[in-house]
């Protein structure tokens, strides 16, 4: 059992939360995940692993992590296990309320290409001491401590924000070979969903045999190829039923799915939902 040594949390998700935890035992993320709210985390001590979007990123100390709203991503194990981080999380109507008409610039980082922000030195100093102020308040609950979290996430994403403003952040590089590559097959899955999707396939048509590439996308992503590829099309028609007046089947066979039960089956064991009761919120 992965036990963490230390948890200090204020909050509640989607609205606005905030939570420390520090771990000294191995951990990756059992969930497949995204959601419909942004997530901001942030490297205190130690390394991980996080595949955000179509790669996957080594995270260091001092990094900042902007992960968009309905972004597939997930945390791995690298190195040694222990590490400290933050994870933030805030939806649209939190920010408007903290920053008003400058809402767009405060969300400007979730926009950049790269997800990842390594700040200078003196920034990155800045970012730490706003983060450890942040864990006192937490952790120890002060009187008026429920106004801290609101103002440090405002001045941190003015400082990420301003930051990117003035600087085009260099573009990471891919581990090996075989991360670049099995990124470029993510990006072909990101963009072909709809069609079928076969390991078998994709392994020929990226000139690897079967079973290398289902242990390396395992390895380098965290995810199942299949896993992928169903989180993928499920993702997508939940953008569908919220965005377009499409019928339910149609929205099943535009994703991938030539079996209608099949895909609400699957739906409802990802999202706890019916398409139907999904979509009602957005009719």
């Amino acid at each position: 059992m992965n036990t963490p040594l230390e948890l200090y949390s204020f909050g509640s998700t989607p609205e606005l939360y905030v939570e420390y935890l520090k771990r000294s035992a191995p951990f990756t993320m059992a969930d497949d995940h995204y959601h419909d709210y942004y997530e901001l985390y942030y490297m205190l001590s130690g390394q991980r692993i996080y595949f955000i979007r179509d790669r996957s990123y080594s995270i260091e100390q001092g990094d900042l992590v902007f992960i968009h709203k309905h972004e597939l991503h997930k945390t791995m194990q690298t190195g040694d296990a222990a590490h400290e981080r933050f994870v933030i999380h805030f939806d649209d109507a939190m920010i408007g309320r903290l920053a008003g008409i400058h809402a767009d610039l405060l969300l400007s980082p979730f926009r950049q290409a790269s997800p990842i922000l390594r700040l200078p030195r003196q920034e990155q100093l800045a970012v730490d001491q706003l983060m450890r102020r942040m864990l006192a308040e937490i952790r120890d609950r002060p009187a008026g401590c429920e106004l801290y979290p609101p103002h440090a996430i405002t001045e941190l994403l003015l400082l990420a924000a301003r930051y990117m403003e003035k600087h085009e952040p260099a573009p990471p590089h891919h581990a090996t070979p075989m991360h670049a590559k099995i990124s470029e097959i993510i990006r072909y899955i990101n963009a072909h969903f709809g069609e079928p999707l076969r390991l078998n396939g994709l392994a020929g048509q990226f000139f690897i045999s079967p079973y290398y590439l289902s242990r390396m996308f395992k390895k380098i992503t965290g995810f199942a190829f299949s896993d992928y590829v169903i989180l993928t099309r499920i993702k997508e028609a939940q953008r569908l039923l919220r965005e377009t007046s499409s019928s339910i089947t149609d929205i099943a066979a535009s994703v991938g799915f030539d079996n209608f039960s099949h895909f609400g089956k699957t739906f409802k064991k990802i999202t706890r939902l019916s398409p139907r009761e999904y979509r009602k919120p957005y009719l």
